[in-house]
């Protein structure tokens, strides 16, 4: 059978990626797209595959080459992103009531299909877990959405977050930069709590209406308690000190990954005020979608910086990431010189 060969960028048991090739039948089938990669953020849960054989990078850019048969809705020259999520099954109730990031047969970046990614000049996905990038989000800034914009856009729009509430923001990093924008552009008052003030200005540019920082003072103080509180932070926050301002029947929503830890809340405060920790994974595709379209037109982008898709450009990228030395989202541009060698087809 005649077959396809990309670039991909794998993880290595060095922790150092390592330049492959990924073989792929050539006449595609069913609803598979066929995507040429020009952009892929790097995401803080591509650091947890480092050390493994897979393809790396779930925040893909790219242009449809090819469409298999059965695709409806994309055509050669579209431009269009993915994310954490390729598939679910379709039929279960969470897939049919628009949760399919909670389907038991979900597939999901790093459990499945680890001989594709982001890190690389192409992919074949399916054309249903694929979204049409709008005209106003260039490919570097639409690439940090497929992943960190989608998971804090759900954490607001899937819980019903109303323009009246006050919502606090713990961390100025890859994920709360973003939190603040789409908070502030849902008409929300946005309270941003990071350590120290060094990044009060970049939070009040991004629209944050006020800023605490939590290590120089003992007793938080708002001027309004909070309604909602994204955890954007890797570290557990100290909730001794948090939970004072939070409102009754507050939300928390814990954002970034932890595979080791456990989350500790004074129980008397959670009881007491009726405080709801709500878990939540990347956004179902509805909402990821209408996460592009609010973007767009609410003039949302990530603050980038641009590395090379190269071996030497991902290991920086990810070595700065691992270090807390991104400012605030690092994406990855393939060369000419990459494309040149591939596609490959025999």
């Amino acid at each position: 059978m005649s077959s396809i060969t990309f670039t991909v960028f794998k993880g290595d048991k060095s922790g150092v990626p390592k330049k492959a090739t990924t073989t792929k039948p050539k006449q595609l089938s069913g609803d598979s797209v066929l995507v040429r990669i020009t952009a892929s953020g790097l995401c803080g849960t591509d650091l947890h595959f480092k050390h493994e054989d897979m393809v790396l990078g779930h925040e893909g850019i790219g242009v449809v080459e090819e469409t298999g048969p059965g695709c409806i809705f994309l055509k050669k020259g579209d431009r269009v992103g993915w994310g954490y999520e390729h598939d679910s099954c379709g039929h279960c109730e969470q897939c049919l009531s628009g949760k399919e990031t909670y389907c038991a047969r979900r597939v999901m970046y790093g459990e499945a299909n680890r001989d594709q990614g982001s890190f690389a000049t192409h992919a074949i996905w399916k054309e249903a877990f694929l979204f049409k990038i709008p005209d106003e989000l260039s490919d570097e800034d639409a690439a940090p959405m497929q992943c960190g914009g989608a998971t804090v856009f759900n954490a607001l729009h899937a819980y019903s977050t109303m323009g009246t509430e006050t919502v606090g923001i713990m961390g100025v990093g890859g994920l709360g930069h973003l939190a603040i924008q789409f908070a502030a552009k849902m008409g929300c008052r946005v309270v941003v709590l990071s350590g120290t003030d060094s990044k009060k200005e970049e939070a009040m540019r991004l629209g944050a209406h006020e800023f605490i920082a939590t290590k120089t003072t003992k007793d938080l103080k708002v001027s309004h308690p909070l309604n909602r509180l994204l955890v954007c932070t890797s570290a557990q926050p100290n909730w001794r000190q948090l939970t004072p301002i939070l409102a009754p029947g507050a939300f928390i929503h814990p954002l970034s990954v932890d595979l080791h830890g456990d989350f500790n809340i004074p129980y008397w405060d959670l009881l007491t005020n009726g405080v709801t920790i709500q878990g939540s994974v990347i956004a179902s595709r509805y909402i990821h979608k209408r996460m592009l379209d609010f973007a767009a037109l609410h003039k949302i982008k990530p603050v980038v910086q641009i590395f090379p898709m190269t071996e030497a450009g991902i290991k920086e990228a990810m070595e700065k990431l691992d270090q807390g030395k991104v400012h605030f989202r690092a994406v990855f541009k393939p060369g000419k010189e990459l494309y040149a060698e591939q596609v490959v087809r025999s």
